[in-house]
């Protein structure tokens, strides 16, 4: 995997690390963090703490004027949340990023970094629950409108492009159906449009793949999910390219009333996206990410390559295990040979399709939903809740849960049937979850 040079500060004793390009699991334990000058720390420090004194009146002036980088309020940045930003930046190839307080903040942080009234978004039918509720009801109060198609159908994502689009949308791996998103056209299509591509790269984590390698702009994530890894801490963030030209971009380069008409285009260039984010968005919505949440996120992404490897191993192995099983009527893994997305897989997930796919039961006419409760009941090592990417292999019920807020189109549309369970495979004894699900199986 091609990465970014991780900056000299980040690495000690090598004269020559401004030279290097450092490798994916030497970043994701060193990017983003000098050990502490005061005390010698090898760990990231938690600064627990609301705010900063200033140096001086002068230099509070120029840092609420944004003349001065520095810290002001945890609410806008923390030295601790800033070693978890500068970290996923160098993993995710960006040129920065900024944390929130969950993935739905960092959804809407970033589409409303990106949209003003008025503005339309087309966006993959393939998504979470949680986000297309918020692209339809939230937005709608925000004044903007979001058109939902095939994401496998580029001349529907063509014809739903208007003059009042602003922003394309959608998830690598979608959730829960296991379609992989062909970025690298979707990003064609986007540019000639001069539109920014937006990707949710949760389920993939860069260890898996780098969307903005492939032309997106901006990638974002719920931290919470395998970034974290453990089912400890909500969290997010987005990851923007620095490569998008906001020039004639309303929302980035029109005058901003807050910071008496500076123009963040012309004032931060490749960083405007970003500092928008943070000074406009992240300020005035308060979603920001506490200091001990960054902490253990920060500790997650230092086991973040091994972890992956074990999720999509194990998950490989159970997906094909339930393909072969008499009880089961489908499975949609993008890793197998037989699924419609497996060469987009190939493309885009080399090292595996992620952890998270859907399978369904076969059922009587009328017995899906009964049958799927009945499975999940049954089950021992898998953990009935509300989550993914978690070390223990967790199960849900979309259409009663997760997709429950969505009509009958709607779910048909999302691709989400009332017997569909979706499965998140950890990190436990590969033949402890195949007997698990075997006797869940067997009992229904």
């Amino acid at each position: 995997m091609d990465s970014p040079l991780v900056p000299v500060a980040t690495m000690q004793h090598d004269n020559n690390s401004e030279d290097r390009s450092f490798g994916f699991e030497t970043r994701m334990l060193h990017a983003g963090h000098i050990p502490d000058a005061t005390t010698g720390s090898r760990a990231v420090p938690i600064y627990q703490t609301t705010s900063y004194v200033f140096e001086s009146a002068d230099n509070a002036a120029q840092l609420f004027d944004l003349k001065q980088y520095g810290n002001i309020y945890t609410r806008i940045n923390n030295p601790t949340t800033a070693v978890f930003e500068e970290r996923m930046a160098s993993l995710e190839g960006g040129a920065g990023a900024v944390a929130t307080a969950s993935g739905m903040a960092a959804q809407l942080t970033a589409m409303m970094t990106l949209l003003e009234p008025g503005d339309e978004v087309v966006a993959s039918q393939h998504l979470y629950g949680g986000t297309r509720t918020q692209f339809v009801h939230t937005f709608r109060k925000l004044g903007i409108k979001a058109h939902f198609v095939d994401p496998d159908d580029f001349d529907a994502w063509e014809a739903a492009i208007t003059p009042s689009t602003r922003v394309l949308y959608g998830e690598i791996i979608g959730n829960p159906q296991g379609s992989v998103l062909d970025v690298g056209r979707l990003a064609v299509l986007a540019k000639a449009h001069y539109l920014p591509l937006v990707v949710d790269n949760t389920f993939a984590t860069p260890y898996l793949c780098c969307p903005l390698s492939f032309g997106a702009n901006v990638v974002l994530h719920s931290a919470t999910k395998f970034l974290g890894g453990h089912g400890n801490s909500i969290g997010g963030v987005i990851v923007e390219s620095g490569e998008f030209d906001y020039s004639h971009y309303r929302a980035i380069a029109a005058p901003s009333a807050s910071y008496h008409n500076l123009r963040f285009y012309d004032t931060f260039g490749h960083h405007a996206f970003l500092m928008k984010a943070r000074m406009e968005t992240l300020r005035d919505t308060g979603a920001c990410l506490s200091p001990f949440n960054a902490f253990l996120l920060v500790q997650g992404l230092e086991t973040l390559a091994l972890r992956m490897q074990r999720h999509v191993d194990n998950a490989m192995a159970v997906a094909s295990f339930l393909q072969n099983h008499p009880k089961v009527d489908w499975v949609a893994y993008p890793g197998l040979a037989g699924s419609p997305y497996h060469a987009l897989a190939r493309e885009y997930l080399p090292k595996g399709a992620g952890s998270v796919f859907s399978f369904g039961l076969f059922a009587p006419q009328g017995k899906a939903r009964a049958l799927g409760k009945a499975f999940i009941e049954a089950l021992s090592l898998f953990s009935h809740l509300a989550n993914v990417g978690d070390a223990r292999s967790l199960v849900i019920h979309p259409a009663s849960t997760t997709h429950q807020q969505l009509s009958d189109e709607e779910l048909n549309e999302s691709g989400v049937g009332p017997g569909m369970v979706r499965l998140s495979v950890g990190l436990e004894t590969l033949d402890d979850l195949l007997w698990d699900l075997d006797q869940a199986l067997h009992v229904i």
